[in-house]
């Protein structure tokens, strides 16, 4: 009986295969298999670099998460990229029927960015995650880390979602990140570590993971932002057990909680005064002086720095000089290098009461000083010491423009009230008019100057507006005075001095200790930054105001409550 030949069960289904495809079409062409002649190539040494990277995904099978590779498999060395197109050639498999090989078949390799390595990275980098509070101070805080890496949160970026829309700083300041973030992932996806361009060598990447074994949800009973920004700080500790991770925020409850989850947290340093205390003042006082300088600073109305005992004078620096019998007032003069004798001036009948007052209108009506910096606790006579100095030069300049940050009560839109917008905005401007009328009441009705402060506020010679419709403009020739400095942010002053044209003066009035604004302080405010940053300079005049002399009633309160 003859033997039967056993079919091949894999070998099967290709014959099949062959079969349909020529009842389809009979002129289909039979397809060799290639074979080689000769003595096989030498075969093509690759750099390290021509090497196909395959990721853990990629070497998984579907088969419940395990691997489907051998062990002694090598990718490396059993695929070789083809360096003209790109591709990828497979390595020759052998068929399990006939021990032949299979022809190789080329894979398009799809291109695109390569993430970084974080945790290739030096232990010593850390990784700060950074606040909603901390991008509506500064936009381009992300750039101010050095060589660390920056996390953001999906969640800042839903909250600043909500700030985009608006004239004021903050929803600048929203729009403007927005806009870096967008130009930095232009060519990569935001889970990346993505370079960033104007630090040291520093990446950053939005966290879209907000959960982790530690829920801050669950352990503050709330499901609010600021609770699923600390689960993405928790959440890359435990991605990075190796490295730092910082919470950053200007919000000092979010910090302590933060803490109370043993999350290091710390506050946005930069442009931040480190010594308040030490803030420069604008003026110094000399004791026991010589009977013989002061009757020199009288009769000639100056005398040299070294005579008073002062090595490097700061320009437009105020001294007050005594002995045991007399006193003078005086300042350095950075043009002729001299200590000059100071003389008490009044402006619209308005008369400083005291050396710093002096020294306040001195430095604002000196027409070399382009910049004046007036800080005070209230009472002391700061935003009335500007208007009537800047009253008293309004020859020289085409318009005298008051402004002052609006900061409605609980930080709520003004957009509520009722009324059109001046009605709006009347009620924060009444400050300044207040001074404005106390002036006026200097003089009767009768009086020109009287009518001339009113004609300038209908000529709009005088203009009293909030400072959030300053963005945009240039002001040339105008004598500027910002009152409550100390609600802007350095950048906001940053802003404000640009506008400047040719001819212009700006005077910031304020108090330190007296911030309405939240997520800034006595040393990240705007008037600190500006004050240490500035000082040393010849156009710019600083006076620090520390006697009250609104009434003893007023100085009742400064003093014990």
């Amino acid at each position: 009986m003859a033997k039967k030949k056993l079919r091949d069960p894999e070998a099967e289904p290709e014959v099949s295969k062959t079969r349909k495809s020529s009842r389809k079409s009979a002129t289909a062409k039979e397809i060799k298999p290639f074979r080689m002649t000769g003595k096989p190539k030498k075969a093509i040494n690759h750099k390290p670099s021509d090497i196909l990277a395959i990721s853990v995904k990629d070497a998984l099978s579907g088969n419940n998460g395990k691997s489907a590779i051998r062990e002694d498999f090598d990718f490396r060395k059993e695929q070789e990229v083809l360096p003209e197109t790109g591709l990828v050639k497979s390595p020759a498999k052998k068929s399990v029927a006939s021990g032949t090989k299979k022809e190789t078949t080329e894979k398009p390799v799809k291109k695109s960015v390569p993430a970084v390595k974080a945790k290739a990275r030096g232990k010593g980098r850390k990784i700060f995650v950074i606040d909603t509070s901390v991008i509506l101070y500064n936009h381009d805080s992300i750039n101010n880390f050095e060589d660390n890496d920056v996390a953001i949160p999906i969640t800042v970026l839903e909250e600043l979602d909500n700030f985009k829309k608006g004239n004021d700083t903050i929803n600048f300041e929203a729009r403007e990140f927005i806009r870096i973030i967008d130009t930095l992932s232009d060519h990569a996806t935001l889970t990346e570590w993505i370079p960033l361009v104007k630090s040291k060598g520093g990446l950053f990447k939005v966290v879209m993971n907000e959960k982790s074994g530690l829920d801050a949800r669950k352990i503050f009973d709330d499901n609010k932002p600021d609770h699923r920004i600390l689960n993405a700080a928790l959440g890359l500790v435990e991605e990075y057990p190796d490295r730092k991770v910082v919470l950053v925020s200007k919000d000092i409850n979010l910090r302590l909680k933060a803490k109370s989850l043993n999350i290091p947290a710390e506050d946005f340093l930069t442009g931040k005064v480190k010594d308040v205390e030490g803030l420069y003042t604008g003026i110094s006082t000399i004791n026991n002086l010589s009977s013989r300088i002061i009757d020199k600073l009288y009769q000639n109305g100056y005398c040299l720095p070294r005579d008073i005992g002062v090595k490097s004078p700061v320009p437009n620096h105020y001294f007050i000089l005594r002995n045991t019998t007399t006193s003078a007032l005086a300042f350095y003069n950075a043009m002729t290098k001299r200590v000059e004798r100071i003389e008490k001036r009044q402006a619209f009948r308005i008369t400083p009461r005291n050396a710093e007052q002096v020294f306040a209108m001195h430095a604002i009506l000196n027409p070399e000083v382009k910049l004046v910096t007036l800080q005070g606790v209230a009472g002391t006579g700061k935003t009335l010491l500007a208007l009537a100095a800047a009253l008293e030069q309004k020859r020289n300049f085409k318009q005298v423009f008051l402004a002052r940050p609006i900061v409605p009560l609980s930080n709520k839109d003004i957009g509520y009230l009722p009324g059109d917008i001046k009605s709006k905005i009347n009620p924060y401007m009444e400050p300044l008019y207040d001074n404005l009328k106390f002036i006026q009441s200097q003089y009767g009705e009768k009086d020109k100057e009287f009518k001339s402060i009113t004609e300038s506020l209908e000529n709009e010679k005088l203009v009293i507006q909030p400072l959030a419709y300053i963005r945009g403009r240039s002001i040339s020739n105008v004598c500027f005075i910002i009152d409550e400095a100390q609600n802007l942010t350095p950048h906001e002053i940053k802003t404000i001095i640009t506008r400047a044209g040719q001819g212009t003066k700006i005077i910031f009035t304020g108090d330190i200790y007296q911030i309405d604004t939240p997520y800034l302080d006595a040393q990240s405010n705007g008037l600190s930054y500006l004050i240490d940053k500035v000082k040393h300079h010849s156009i710019y005049a600083h006076v620090r105001l520390e006697k009250g002399e609104r009434s003893e009633l007023a100085n009742l309160a400064n003093d014990l409550l």
